[in-house]
């Protein structure tokens, strides 16, 4: 997967890789994790802006690529003298057509022909309810893990869902566990039985079950977000390595790995970006009682120079058969490229497009989207149903209610509330304006709001005021942390349409 080819300006080494750091003690192991995150059902190659890849565009990704990018690295690190681990740390799922009709079982095959060995949840993997994921579940053959999420009270992923898993690589023990985050039961649909505990207390658990049978490397595949990774190494002692997720966050070049300094020991953390764009390896040389003597690694793009598996193209292309004549149907054009990559820290352009969308669809004077909900770009010149969906996958609905003007400011207060840090929550409103000072406590950020009474006629938010509001049913229900769109509205009608439906109806005008 990391050729030296690839890497020109890397220091040059036995693995052509970044120098392994001077040993310590005697190496009793190499092993080479390869790693990958948040691959979002994008199974085709994706342009840069994350929306399915066009003629002439730079293309990344896609599974054939991955599998090819995968087998050469088991290659070249068996050439090495390296036992290699093939891990994933969450959000497999949502992101394209291939999910919205497979409903999870295209990431199963895809997953099998890349030849994951241990796959931590992440929250999308709850979306469509904890019947999809069982489903998902039964259909691969490596551990699924979470060793937060208590699943007593839902038995058929209790079967399957195990806190952590042990590997032997090449003389090392290496003990794998999962992390999820907490946050799921408000951004996801995992359903009312299952229950998600503190990741770490989750992690010192497991870790003392785990070396209870002696020495061994322990690894978190963590889909928490790269803040409370490093939060978990410097609090929980024992863990080598975390291998992250959720945040997106692409750690290359110098920051692969990212060594940090833990309770007891350097903890070295690695993430691998999005969408299949990017694969990661992960060199150690490991003592006989697990410990890390020296790592090497890097990040490789998956871009036109990765050959792509044969036989993954097929499969892909088998998956790809019943979506043929939805992704065709065109629904409408855009002067230009929107791109999703900033809607979670400020408005965006695709944001405002979606959020007037829906107040034209419901006749509100406000619209209102979560920046997390928009998962890919759109492209310019034709858009298409695929592209549509693949920008808007959660089947949502319309929903129109009524707030009064405080509570819609308490809204907006818990949409910037994890400011600077970008968030799924960040508000993407049409006809509702508003300024925020990021370095003010949370709950008093937002120092100005106004309301487009008329065309080009802005006036301040009337705490009194009730206001309408067209909102996706997901923060109707208070996700999201919106509470008061749950909670507070004055009335309601939530039989609207799909949002994707009522974007496509304003791109057909």
């Amino acid at each position: 997967m990391l050729h030296r080819r690839h890497l020109p300006l890397l220091a040059p080494s036995a693995l052509g890789l970044p120098a392994l750091r001077p040993a310590r003690a005697e190496t009793a192991a190499r092993i080479a994790l390869l790693h990958l995150n948040d691959f979002h059902s994008r199974h085709e190659p994706i342009a840069a802006t994350t929306a399915a890849c066009r003629p002439a565009e730079a293309c990344f990704g896609g599974s054939a690529r991955i599998a090819g990018a995968l087998r050469a690295a088991r290659e070249e690190a068996a050439a090495e003298g390296r036992a290699t681990l093939t891990l994933e740390a969450g959000d497999a799922f949502l992101g394209s057509l291939f999910f919205t009709h497979h409903r999870g079982l295209a990431e199963a095959a895809a997953q099998r022909g890349w030849g994951t060995q241990a796959f931590a949840l992440g929250n999308h993997e709850f979306d469509l309810g904890p019947g999809v994921l069982a489903a998902y579940a039964a259909a691969v053959d490596f551990p699924i893990l979470a060793a937060n999420l208590a699943t007593a009270a839902e038995p058929d992923l209790a079967r399957r869902i195990r806190p952590w898993a042990e590997f032997r690589l090449g003389g090392a023990r290496v003990a794998v566990l999962g992390l999820v985050t907490t946050d799921t039961p408000g951004i996801s649909s995992p359903g009312p039985n299952l229950r998600f505990t503190d990741p770490a207390e989750a992690t010192a658990r497991a870790i003392r079950e785990a070396r209870r049978d002696g020495p061994a490397t322990v690894v978190v595949l963590s889909h928490l977000g790269i803040g409370a990774d490093r939060r978990l190494a410097a609090e929980v002692p024992g863990v080598d390595v975390i291998v992250g997720g959720h945040s997106h966050t692409l750690l290359a070049g110098p920051a692969h790995p990212t060594v940090l300094e833990g309770r007891d020991r350097p903890v070295r953390m690695v993430q691998a970006g999005a969408f299949g764009r990017w694969a990661g390896r992960l060199d150690l040389d490991l003592r006989a009682d697990g410990a890390v003597n020296a790592h090497g690694g890097a990040i490789r793009e998956l871009g036109a120079d990765t050959p792509e598996d044969p036989a993954m193209r097929e499969v892909v292309a088998r998956l790809a058969a019943p979506l043929q004549a939805l992704r065709r149907q065109a629904v409408g054009h855009l002067p230009a490229a929107l791109p999703n990559l900033s809607c979670g820290a400020g408005p965006c352009e695709l944001g405002r497009l979606v959020a007037e969308a829906m107040r034209q669809a419901a006749g509100a004077e406000i619209g209102w989207q979560n920046g997390g909900g928009l998962r890919a770009g759109l492209p310019g010149g034709v858009v298409t149903l695929e592209d549509v969906l693949t920008t808007l996958p959660f089947a949502n609905t319309l929903a129109r209610i009524t707030l009064r003007g405080g509570d819609l400011l308490a809204a907006l207060e818990n949409g910037v509330s994890r400011l600077p840090q970008p968030s799924g929550r960040f508000p993407q409103t049409a006809g509702l304006r508003f300024a925020v000072e990021a370095a003010r406590p949370a709950g008093q950020r937002v120092t100005s709001a106004e309301v487009e009474e008329a065309p080009g006629d802005w006036r301040p938010l009337d705490p009194a005021r009730a206001y309408s509001i067209a909102t996706n049913s997901f923060l109707r229900r208070g996700g999201d942390g919106y509470a008061a769109f749950a909670q507070r509205v004055l009335e309601s009608r939530d039989d609207g349409p799909l949002i994707e439906d009522a974007l496509i109806a304003w791109l057909r005008r």
